[in-house]
């Protein structure tokens, strides 16, 4: 493993030299809301993340694609700065294997799993972000193949009224605002913004726009939440999708409106939601001519999920259902259509003085165009004392084909209507600690895959073809650690996260396989945020990456940040060490760069 430069040493020995006791802050008044059972994060029997807006607000991170690279285990693989064509990869397998939520509705994407963080929120209204990782399809059925990730919005008491501006390299320039204000029967929040740039190299410019409305309606009974974002990428994809394809042109819109309530009586929990999902895609192959080569792909989902949880001696029931319909208009996929059903049952048993829990459950899926399928699983864990829980987990995930993977129909590539959907069984195992003034948690993980989609073609002059072919094993272990300390009177903090990856690609039956292992063998990722001053804060992010081919890098970014009296200024500098690296293709990242920012809190 080499490494031309290791910032993780002065990271941890600031992080150990000067640490006093301090408490951790407590994470029991965070409630996992992705799930039928809610349950405190200290007694949730996965492996769990949580993303606090705290850690949002100390961090460099300027977009969620970049907030994500900075936890182990997650790889986001861009395609330029701003998050733009970013991939979603948890624990190797794939972008089409990630389940992303927003307040618990599912945003996948029937055409392509590269859509998926289109959809994205500004990190300006995200309340948390929750990253479950292993098998997840018995709580949110398909696409949660290795894992998912739930963005929790944020409501009118937690939104500061603010206006921003960034001015940076490129000629990025990034202008937004979000406003919340009380109504006579009703909350309301707003948030609007505009970002774009010329681009770092040819062909690489961008402008997105984001929009996002969320509503509390106050009843006689319970609140009626309803929440509505769209988003705009307009970008040039310069060799993003072929090598020699330098004048590539994208255009999507994604949008999403979702209606939710909750309601109790006694010891039972109805929470009932709608939601309408659209994407749009428009890719050019050379961007000034559209007659050479173009794409259009519309898609919709609209869909209506009940869950339920009913507390008896017995433990918490949680039941729920999520039906949907999906259409999908393309000049290349053809009109296509599907319905989709899933019925969720899961038990939580608390026993040993609730010490003990034990959590089966299923998930039957039903799919218009492929067999239906039902998906077990179960969570152990062990309290063994106030701070230290061991826990297990084991599970059936899959994943259904995309319109791409069955009826993509290029100049190079080709889908194949015969495909089954990817399978896999999961099992993991590991320990947490929550103590007064260090928190870490490690987990071992393992995952055999069957049927995983891959193109593959006989000759070298043939198409590219979409083939169930691949059996794959993967098996890793991952570390967490943070600890708060203190230098004189202000308040520091330093987490560090480590994931070790092992895959075994079992025979390929074809000559030749477009798609090779690429997975972070190590990751390991570092954040540091130290204030020695009253007005003054200093965060770093420090990334160290070893993919499977052999290729690595370290990536350090950092911030200051000064307030004064309502304004907030800052500085933020994404890999300052100019680090030559590539996270997917052969798009190289570019080099250190800046930005420049002012908000005003009002």
């Amino acid at each position: 493993m080499k490494i031309k430069f290791n910032p993780f040493i002065l990271l941890i020995i600031l992080a150990t030299q000067y640490g006093q006791g301090q408490a951790v802050q407590s994470l029991d008044s965070i409630i996992i809301k992705s799930s039928r059972i809610d349950l405190p994060f200290k007694e949730n029997s996965r492996t769990l993340n949580i993303i606090t807006s705290e850690i949002i607000e100390e961090s460099p991170a300027t977009n969620l694609a970049e907030l994500l690279q900075q936890e182990a285990g997650i790889d986001i693989r861009r395609q330029g700065i701003y998050g733009m064509q970013s991939d979603l990869y948890i624990r190797g397998g794939g972008f089409d294997q990630t389940l992303l939520l927003i307040d618990g509705i599912k945003v996948e994407d029937p055409q392509t799993g590269h859509h998926t963080l289109n959809i994205a929120l500004p990190l300006e209204i995200i309340k948390r972000v929750e990253i479950i990782k292993g098998p997840a399809v018995r709580i949110f059925g398909q696409n949660a193949f290795t894992g998912a990730i739930n963005i929790v919005t944020k409501s009118k008491e937690s939104v500061k009224n603010n206006i921003g501006f960034q001015l940076g390299s490129f000629n990025q320039q990034h202008a937004a605002a979000t406003l919340g204000t009380q109504l006579k029967s009703a909350d309301l929040i707003g948030h609007a913004s505009v970002n774009s740039s010329e681009g770092y190299r040819y062909n690489t410019d961008f402008n997105n726009q984001n929009f996002f409305v969320k509503s509390s309606f106050k009843t006689k009974a319970n609140p009626i939440d309803v929440m509505a974002t769209f988003s705009e990428r307009k970008f040039g994809g310069n060799q993003f999708y072929a090598i020699d394809a330098k004048e590539q042109y994208e255009e999507t819109q994604s949008s999403l409106v979702g209606v939710s309530t909750t309601l109790t009586q006694g010891a039972l929990k109805i929470s009932p939601q709608l939601y309408w999902k659209r994407n749009q895609d428009l890719y050019l192959y050379i961007r000034n001519n559209p007659s050479v080569y173009r794409n259009l792909h519309i898609s919709n989902k609209i869909g209506g999920q009940i869950n339920a949880a009913y507390t008896s001696n017995l433990g918490v029931t949680g039941v729920g259902i999520d039906l949907a319909k999906v259409e999908m208009e393309s000049n290349r996929l053809g009109n296509r259509n599907r319905w989709m059903g899933t019925l969720f049952i899961e038990h939580r048993f608390s026993l040993l003085d609730n010490a003990l829990d034990i959590t089966p459950g299923v998930s039957v899926g039903y799919f218009s165009d492929f067999d239906t399928s039902a998906f077990p699983g179960i969570d152990i864990g062990y309290s063994i004392n106030e701070n230290l829980r061991v826990y297990a987990n084991a599970g059936y995930t899959y994943r259904t084909p995309t319109y791409n993977d069955l009826y993509y129909l290029g100049n190079n590539d080709e889908g194949n209507e015969n495909l089954v959907p990817e399978e896999a069984f999961s099992e993991e195992f590991g320990f947490k600690y929550f103590g007064q003034n260090i928190s870490a948690s490690v987990a071992f993980f393992n995952r055999d895959s069957d049927n995983l989609i891959d193109y593959t073609k006989d000759n070298e002059a043939d198409k590219w073809q979409s083939n169930n072919l691949k059996s794959l094993n993967t098996k890793g272990l991952e570390f967490q650690f943070s600890k708060p300390f203190k230098l004189g009177p202000y308040n520091q903090n330093f987490n560090l996260g480590y994931t070790f990856l092992n895959e075994d690609l079992k025979a390929v039956r074809a000559n030749f396989s477009k798609y090779i292992i690429n997975s972070l063998n190590h990751h390991l990722t570092a954040r540091l945020k130290t204030q020695f001053t009253k007005n003054l804060t200093h965060s770093f992010v420090c990334k160290f990456a070893e993919r499977a081919t052999g290729e690595s890098y370290t990536v350090l970014d950092a911030q200051l940040k000064l307030v004064l009296s309502g304004l907030e200024i800052s500085l933020t500098g994404n890999n300052i060490f100019n680090t030559s690296y590539i996270e997917t293709g052969i798009v190289p990242m570019p080099k250190g760069n800046v930005l420049f920012g002012l908000r005003g809190y009002f």
